[in-house]
């Protein structure tokens, strides 16, 4: 597998901005890696509320993360504001691969880029369900990307 190449913006269907704050950054005075994977969780799952998509109570069916990756590509620093754009590139039977790009300020070029897999699985035996028909099909018509 060779090196990723930062994505452009507009391969993104959805945005949520991020505030970076002075704890986000490291001693080498840039955030901190583990700070990427949290935002990541937060516009994925910013998204599924904002779309009333999922109910984190009382869902019968529920996803979990089984796989994260992200490649870094230039620093992201506090203060700056991060873009998280997101978009959807494989929808399986029980998963959803979301692909996250986080843009420093104004950039066009991700600074740092990766995926978060979901499994959808049942809330009480956590085994693997078919996505709901809801979020399916708001999934094809919001966020995958040809």
């Amino acid at each position: 597998m060779g090196r990723a190449l930062p994505s452009e913006r507009s391969a993104y269907r959805y945005f949520r901005d991020i505030t970076t704050r002075w704890m986000d950054n490291d001693v080498y005075a840039h955030v901190n890696n583990v700070v990427y994977y949290s935002w990541f969780d937060t516009v994925v799952n910013g998204w599924l509320l904002e779309n009333e998509l999922l109910d984190f109570v009382q869902s019968p069916t529920i996803g979990l993360v089984v796989e994260t990756r992200c490649s870094y590509f230039s620093s992201i620093a506090f203060p700056d504001l991060v873009r998280a754009g997101l978009r959807v590139t494989h929808l399986g039977t029980s998963s959803v691969t979301y692909e996250v790009g986080l843009f420093a300020n104004d950039r066009q070029e991700a600074s740092a880029q990766g995926h978060f897999v979901h499994v959808y699985v049942d809330r009480s035996t956590r085994r693997p369900l078919s996505l709901p028909a809801h979020l399916r099909q708001a999934l094809e018509t919001g966020l995958v990307t040809p």
